[in-house]
Parts: structure tokens; sequence; C-alpha cells
């Protein structure tokens, strides 16, 4: 009577053995999982959503003005050096606008701001189309949406009128805060800035400015207000920021002294803005090893002088979609 007993408890001793030294193996092989996922992630990889990226493209001739003649062969579209098939390609897109004004109000510009206010209505009423929708920020120590975004004239007309001055500048909140304003918008999204380019009350800095403008997709055009552009009191520092912000989202950037000089500033963003190329691609690399992708635009075709045309672009784009 005493064997069997002993028999069945030495093989229920065995099956225990065998079930512990399973999920001992088991706990084994999912830590080297885990350590393998975590080596995994310390060398990242970006995937890019297989989506259409639009490259809203400005030509100029040497002497600055717009190149309308141009043909799809006539661009070349390099992402990361990597030559791109071009899907789509539109000339003066007629796609519709989505526009931020932002206007610095600060103590700085006080004695500028009629002739601002002034020049800006006029651009309104030369840019807007029953399509496009414009939004008026004013710039201070704090950033104030004076209007929705819409085509209604005379209400952004109103808007215009309510700037009133300010103590500090954020111009670089300014910039993040319209760009978020940008985000989900569709069709062609323009940033136009008036301002001395100061900042002296931004919460955030120029690189989560940049990044925001980039990420919003927006065009930036910086219009510097200066007394002349040698003044020994001008903030380079801030002019300089404001120029490589326009530079890497395909803007521009003016200087502006007096009346004459915004007026005509806006002109030449209304004339670019009515002969952009659309240049679209499928990115040919879902994966990469940087969460940014550089874009380079170029135009085999010469000017009649056979001098080079002026090519410009936004500088890249993130493969993660804007949160």
């Amino acid at each position: 009577m005493t064997m069997p007993r002993t028999r069945t408890v030495f093989a229920q001793l065995i099956c225990c053995a065998l079930l512990f030294a399973g999920r001992t193996a088991a706990q084994t092989r999912a830590r080297q999982f885990a350590s393998i996922s975590e080596q995994q992630a310390q060398e990242p990889t970006f995937r890019v959503n297989v989506r259409l990226v639009n490259v809203f493209t400005t030509v100029t001739d040497s002497r600055g003005a717009p190149v309308a003649n141009l043909a799809r062969n006539d661009f070349r579209v390099l992402e990361d050096g990597v030559p791109q098939t071009i899907s789509v390609f539109d000339k003066e897109s007629e796609l519709p606008l989505s526009i931020v004004l932002e206007v610095d109000t600060s103590e700085s510009t006080r004695r500028d701001i009629k002739l601002e206010v002034a020049s800006a209505k006029r651009f309104v009423h030369s840019i807007m189309r029953p399509v496009d929708r414009l939004s008026v920020f004013q710039i201070t120590e704090d950033v104030d949406q004076l209007t929705r975004f819409t085509s209604d004239v005379k209400y952004i007309d109103r808007g215009i009128e309510r700037l009133s001055s300010g103590s500090g500048t954020s111009l670089y909140d300014a910039i993040f805060l319209g760009a978020d304003s940008l985000v989900d918008r569709q069709g062609r999204k323009v940033m136009v800035l008036i301002t001395d380019g100061g900042d002296t009350t931004s919460h955030t800095d120029y690189a989560n400015a940049l990044r925001r403008a980039q990420q919003a997709e927006a065009i930036v055009y910086s219009i510097i207000v200066v007394p002349v552009e040698a003044d020994a009191g001008r903030n380079l520092g801030g002019e300089h920021a404001l120029i490589q912000i326009s530079h890497d989202t395909g803007g521009k950037y003016y200087y502006a002294s007096g009346l004459n000089d915004l007026d005509e500033a806006f002109q030449q963003i209304s004339e670019e803005l009515r002969t952009q190329y659309l240049l679209a691609y499928y990115p040919s690399r879902q994966v990469s090893d940087s969460p940014f992708r550089r874009i380079a635009v170029e135009v085999t075709k010469k000017d009649a002088d056979g001098q080079p045309y002026e090519v410009r672009h936004r500088a890249g784009y993130y493969t993660t979609a804007a949160k």
C-alpha cells in the first residue's frame, strides 16, 4: 500500500519540477526579448506615414521677379538627397489660403502702428478671395487672436482697427501660437509677421517656434520694421531669427522703414502667393534614422541670360504628426 503512494508523490514532484523549469525558461526568454526591445529602443528608427508631401515652391529670376512659365520637367525634388517622383504638379496654385496676420504693437513699434494698420488693410483687400481665410493676431507681452479665420474683409478690418499698444513683445510665442492655429487647416498656410524683430517676454524659444511653424507647414513672411537698416539700436538677434525662420519655411523677409516699404512688401507677398508652384510626392523611403526629413528642389532650366533661378521652399518636414 505504501509503494503506489510513494510513486504518486514522486511523479507529482517530477511534474512540478518540469513545470518550474518551463516557467523559468519562459521567463528567461521573456527577459531576453525585453533586453532586445530595450536595445532597439536605444537605437530608434522613424517610420513616415506614406502620405503626399506638398512642397510649395517660389521661383524668381535674378531681378527678383516671379517666374511662372516652368514645366514639371524643369524641376527635381530630393528628400535627404534621394530623388523623388513628382506626383502632382500645379502652376499658380488655386488652393485656398489660410493666412495668419500678426502685428507687433509693443512699445518699440508705437510710432509705426498707424502705418502698419493702413498697409495691413490694403494687403487684406488685395489678397483675399472668397475661398481664403485670414485671422489677425496682436503681439505684445501677450498674444491675442483678434479675429477668427474668416473671408469677411469688413470683419477683418474691424479686427485690425482694434490693435492697441502693449509693453512687451512675445514674438516667439506669437509664431508658435499662430502656427498652432494653422496645423489642422487645409490648403496653403501662410504667416505674415510685422515686427521690429525684438523678443522680450516669450515663454517659448526660437527652436520651438520654428519647429511648430514647420509642423504646421506654414510659409512665414517677415516684414521687419526699422527706422533705417543700419540703426545701431536694432535687435539684430531677433532679426536674424526671423530671417532664418522665413528661409526654413520657404518664405521671405523684407525691411520696411516707412509706408511705401510696407506696401511694397505686401505687394510682393501677394504676387508670390499667386505664382507659386505646387510640387507633391510620395516619399520613396518609409524608414529613416531622423524624425526630420530634408527637402531640396532644383530647377534645371536657366534664365534668358544663362543665370540660375532662385528657388525657395520649406527646408523639410517632420515624420510624426503635429500634436
